[in-house]
């Protein structure tokens, strides 16, 4: 996989590893785990280095979604064990330094750094106590992530991390990893996500290890830089780049496409730069035209949409005509999958339509080809691409099944091999062949860039910009988004809705609708507590766009806080009556004493008992304001806390 590579990586820095699948790049990873040994040379890392990694599997478990995240800080399950043991022997002396130790960790903050980072990455506030074993495989995944970022560290290996997650989860992710202070190491396809948090590039490129400073876009262009001069792969470019010109003169002269032709020409100026950094592409492939068209397409009336009994979407009235390109947005749980499958006609796994009641009117000519990752699982196992495709069409020719194929990067015996031994990401191109071969009139496609390599990401993205068909998308890849979509509808608050704005716009509704939990842990030293409070700093803004969930936690800690603050304010109120009462008692003995009969030799032992009153009084005062001053401090930061 490597031959005689060497490749420095500087503390704190945030390097993105990439290259085409089966290079080596999480073996990479092994290799820093001392899972692997180098034949030859050496990994090095530095003394005493924390590593926290993302795992990719987990198996099914009664412990509650928190523990299971909980369960990555290994010295908070340390110190609690060895807590635990002490209090069961009496060891008073153990557990007394056993509770410093857990201060110094911040162990008292703990569950709901946990529960922060549950937050963050999609899980409702009630999943925290749910079993592991009740969420499916791709939010199993999430709480390895969850797990592997609890985990104080000084070296961050992800694997993938933004596979599974939905746009909202990848926008938190970014803003938590640019604020993480060790070095961070990551596997990933999703070039906009590498753009936003890479400092640096690691590219596996024919056994060899090239370092590039900067992002994705940087290292796109610095390789394409290299690349220049092969002209067989300039050529390719141009083709790409004259693809994409005939939609910009085909649109810009519609007034209602006019913006989605100005944004193609933003993206043309950029493929001018990288498309030479994808000369050597293995997929060439396309959706080809559909025999027979209608319009519409498919249209819904008065529709709502839900589960059961439990209305999701009310008022869904929308048609797709041949050529719309939509993007579904919206936050985690407001029904963008709901909304797909009331489309397609059906639920997951075939059940009843997720369309609960309305009028769902398609097209005579309708062919809908469907992707989503559950849709990975209904493939034959025991069967091979070639196989799925000639179920399809038994009078197809073999050479004509296997040109195709050969588009998707299935060639000789691989496109006759069961696919039980494929990866996630072969699935997903066995998948996206069957859809593209069957020649739908409208595509449905949510998620369908998670497992994808790069390459396989940019030509299913030339695919779509040439597709004549509609268009519906959920994805979390905005470069996919952002090439093959016109228009957005925003899916929040039980309604479906043309979206006026941009990504940037959705990515700003998203800060201002959450308090966003991005805070990332700061390093400690070894065997130090952790100074990670995953929580974001209270928003001067707070209630203003704030989700329920939100709301509701952030009324819950200021209630909390109140409720803390009130015995420091009955204090204040008790010393300040002292203060006042003891000013009155000086008052009246410094009239006694400005009386001149006082003074003389009779009234010795009277002037010198009130002098003896007067200055216990004073003491008591200096005493009481030194108290009240001290209180007064504590209300006014918590004061200033809770207006925060």
């Amino acid at each position: 996989m490597l031959d005689s590579v060497s490749v420095t990586v500087q503390s704190g820095q945030r390097v993105a590893i990439v290259g085409a699948n089966g290079a080596g790049k999480s073996s990479l990873f092994q290799l820093l785990l001392g899972e692997l040994s180098p034949e030859q040379g050496n990994a090095s890392l530095p003394g005493g280095c924390r590593i926290a990694q993302m795992a990719q599997e987990v198996a099914a478990t009664s412990r509650s979604a928190r523990d299971f995240v909980l369960d990555g800080d290994l010295d908070l399950r340390r110190l609690e064990g060895e807590l635990q043991q002490a209090e069961a022997r009496g060891d008073d002396n153990a557990v007394a330094h056993i509770h410093g130790e857990l201060d110094v960790h911040e162990a008292w903050s703990a569950a709901r750094r946990a529960e922060s980072l549950l937050r963050g990455l999609g899980f409702q506030d009630g999943d925290a106590d749910r079993p592991v074993s009740a969420f499916s495989g791709g939010w199993r995944i999430r709480l390895n992530l969850a797990q592997a970022l609890m985990r104080p560290s000084d070296l961050l290996l992800l694997d993938e991390p933004t596979n599974h997650l939905d746009l909202d989860a990848c926008l938190w992710l970014e803003n938590w990893l640019r604020r993480y202070e060790g070095t961070l190491l990551f596997i990933s396809h999703d070039r906009d996500f590498m753009d936003r948090v890479a400092t640096h590039v690691v590219h596996f490129d024919r056994r060899k290890l090239e370092l590039y400073t900067g992002n994705y876009s940087a290292f796109e262009s610095q390789r394409s830089e290299r690349l220049a001069q092969q002209q067989a792969g300039f050529e390719r470019q141009q083709a790409k780049i004259a693809e994409i010109q005939r939609f910009i003169d085909r649109f810009r002269a519609q007034a209602t496409k006019a913006r989605q032709a100005q944004s193609r020409v933003k993206s043309l100026e950029r493929m001018e730069k990288i498309a030479p950094a994808h000369v050597d592409s293995p997929f060439n492939f396309e959706f080809p035209v559909a025999d027979k068209i209608s319009s519409p397409l498919l249209s819904i009336r008065h529709g709502r949409a839900g589960h059961g009994e439990t209305v999701i979407l009310d008022g869904v009235n929308l048609s797709l005509l041949p050529g719309s390109r939509i993007g579904l947005l919206g936050p985690n749980g407001a029904g963008k999958s709901t909304l797909m499958d009331a489309l397609l006609g059906q639920g997951e796994q075939g059940q009843a339509s997720t369309l609960i009641c309305g009028e769902r009117t398609c097209g005579e000519n309708l062919a809908i080809g469907y992707f989503a990752q559950h849709q990975l699982e209904s493939l034959d196992l025991d069967a091979s691409p070639f196989l799925h495709l000639q179920r399809l069409s038994p009078n197809a020719s073999e050479q004509n099944v296997r040109n195709f194929l050969g588009g998707f990067d299935f060639h000789g015996d691989e496109a006759l091999t069961p696919i039980r031994t494929f990866s996630g990401g072969e699935k997903a191109r066995v998948a996206l062949a069957v859809i593209a071969w069957q020649k739908p009139n409208l595509l449905l496609l949510d998620e369908p860039t998670n497992h994808l390599d790069l390459e396989m990401r940019q030509a299913l993205t030339m695919a779509l910009q040439n597709f004549e068909g509609a268009i519906v998308v959920v994805s979390h890849d905005r470069h996919l988004l952002r090439n093959t979509v016109d228009e957005f509808w925003l899916v929040n608050d039980g309604r479906v809705a043309e979206y006026k704005g941009d990504l940037e716009d959705y990515e700003r509704w998203l800060a201002d609708r959450r308090k966003d939990d991005t805070e990332a842990p700061k390093r400690q030293l070894a065997g130090a507590g952790s100074a990670d409070d995953s929580a974001a700093t209270p928003d001067s803004d707070a209630g203003v766009g704030e989700s329920a969930e939100d709301r509701k936690a952030r009324k819950r800690a200021e209630a909390a806080l109140r409720q803390k603050l009130s015995p420091y304010r009955k204090q204040q109120a008790s010393l300040e009556k002292k203060m006042e009462t003891l000013h009155d008692t000086l008052s009246g003995l410094e009239a006694q004493l400005a009386d001149p009969a006082l003074y003389s030799d009779e009234s010795k032992n009277q002037l010198k008992e009130l002098m003896g009153k007067q200055a216990e009084a004073k003491a008591k005062l200096e005493d009481v304001e030194a108290e009240w001053l001290d209180v007064s401090e504590t209300v006014e930061a918590m004061e200033a806390e809770l207006a925060d």
